[in-house]
């Protein structure tokens, strides 16, 4: 299993609160958690503006993971996605976590390196549970997987006419 000691993490004004408590969270368990904004509360912020770090960093040290918020995940999810590297996942709440849920598969399957979490759809505690098994699910190494991994980071861009 991978030893991931280092997080980035970024989020706009809806996630603003919780990224507070996240990083609490996971000092307490000793990662290195490096905060690329929101640094103040501004309801008029652009998550672009602390997602896009969050994700360059992530594809440049591929040690790190990176958690990002607001308030969906999805809009996040979409610029994080634009760099190359990065297979960011969304999580706005599950029933239960089980081998079938979506962050044991977004790891397990897809080697997600990017959290993307929809703040106002989950509570503190749903929030930090889904990190923690996050953070200690190891990506399966299947030779299927593998190849559609590959498949995914060898994409450069895709446009009409390419």
């Amino acid at each position: 299993m991978e030893d991931i000691r280092t997080i980035h993490i970024g989020g706009d004004h809806a996630g603003f609160e919780l990224k507070a408590e996240i990083i609490r969270f996971l000092e307490k368990k000793d990662y290195e958690v490096i905060d690329h904004g929101a640094y103040e509360l501004d309801s008029n912020d652009d998550y672009p503006d602390f997602v896009l770090p969050v994700a360059i960093a992530v594809a440049e040290d591929t040690n790190s993971r990176g958690i990002i918020l607001g308030g969906s995940g999805q809009g996040e999810a979409m610029v994080a996605n634009r760099v190359q590297g990065i297979r960011a996942t969304v999580f706005y709440g599950e029933p239960e976590y089980s081998d079938e849920s979506i962050i044991n598969l977004s790891r397990h399957h897809n080697d997600a390196n990017i959290l993307s979490i929809g703040a106002r759809f989950v509570t503190e505690e749903e929030a930090l549970e889904a990190i923690d098994m996050w953070l200690e699910t190891a990506f399966s190494g299947e030779e299927r997987h593998v190849r559609r991994i590959s498949k995914i980071d060898e994409m450069d861009s895709y446009s009409d006419g390419e």
